[in-house]
C-alpha cells in the first residue's frame, strides 16, 4: 500500500459508535437457512454503502461479531457521518469502529437514537425549538431516510447543527 501525500488537508477522526444490534435494515437477507460468514456480511454492507453513492475511496468493511470496522476516504464530515449510520443501522451490527479519514473536516453532527413515540418533528423541536426544522433532519439522513415518516425505535439519526 502506497500513501501519497497532497496539500489537501486530510483529518481523521475515528471513534467507535453504538447502535442497537437488533434494530436496523435486514441487508445480511431474510430467511436464510445456513449461517452467513462475517466476509460475507462484509460484503453485503459494502454493496449496501456503495448502493448510496457516498463516493468512499478505498472503501473496507470488516466484521467482527456485531462490531463493523470501516476504513476509507471521504470528503466531508457529513458523509462520513451517512456512512457511519447506514452501517450502525443494520440488523446485526451493534457498534462501528470509524477509521475513515476525512479530506474536509467540519464540525460533527450530533447523533440521536429515535425511542416510541418520536417523530421528525418532535426531534427538531427538541434540537432547535422548532418543531418545522424537521426538513433538516430528514435531508440531513438522506438517502437512508426516505419519508419523513418512517423512522423506527433504536434507528440511529444525524442531527446537524444549524449554520
Amino acid at each position: 500500500m502506497h500513501l501519497i501525500l497532497t496539500t489537501k488537508k486530510i483529518k481523521n477522526i475515528m471513534g467507535l459508535f453504538s447502535f442497537i444490534k437488533n434494530a436496523g435494515a435486514k441487508v445480511f437477507g431474510i430467511g436464510k437457512t445456513t449461517e452467513e460468514t462475517n466476509v460475507d456480511k462484509a460484503a453485503a454492507l459494502v454493496k449496501s454503502i456503495e448502493k448510496y453513492g457516498f463516493g468512499v475511496r478505498d472503501l473496507n468493511i470488516e466484521l467482527d461479531g456485531d462490531v463493523a470496522k470501516v476504513w476509507g476516504e471521504v470528503d466531508a464530515q457529513e458523509t462520513k457521518e451517512k456512512v457511519v449510520l447506514a452501517i450502525g443501522n443494520t440488523e446485526g451490527v451493534a457498534s462501528v469502529d470509524d477509521k475513515m479519514t476525512v479530506v474536509e473536516q467540519k464540525a460533527e453532527a450530533q447523533f440521536y437514537t429515535v425511542v416510541s413515540g418520536d417523530s421528525l418533528s418532535k426531534i427538531a423541536k427538541q434540537y432547535y425549538g422548532d418543531p418545522m426544522k424537521y426538513p433538516v433532519i430528514f435531508e440531513a439522513n438522506k438517502p437512508m431516510l426516505q419519508d419523513v415518516d418512517l423512522i423506527y425505535p433504536g434507528q440511529v439519526l444525524r442531527i446537524p447543527n444549524l449554520d
